[in-house]
């Protein structure tokens, strides 16, 4: 999954994609994950770093990473298709 080139972050968390003029709100864990995305890091990676950093286990990362994933891709933030499953 790629996040658009052209979608523009904050670091408090809103999300712009001027193509459509729409905004959205994240929380932190949801704007790093974007980040990485736009950054070209594959599923696995960000598992890695979410894991490791929030301390929380894989199986609830992957249940919460596909229903996030799922909604930016339904809000048109993404290029191309999910991959990373």
């Amino acid at each position: 999954m790629k996040i658009k080139r052209n979608i523009a972050l904050s670091d408090s968390g809103f999300v712009f994609d001027p193509s459509t003029g729409d905004s959205f709100s994240t929380n932190p864990i949801g704007l790093e994950i974007i980040k990485m995305l736009k950054e070209g890091k594959s599923a696995e990676e960000i598992k890695t770093y979410i894991v490791k950093t929030y301390m929380t286990d894989e199986p609830a990362f992957e249940k919460d990473y596909y229903d996030f994933v799922n909604m930016i891709g339904k809000l048109k933030l993404t290029e191309g298709e999910e991959s990373d499953k």
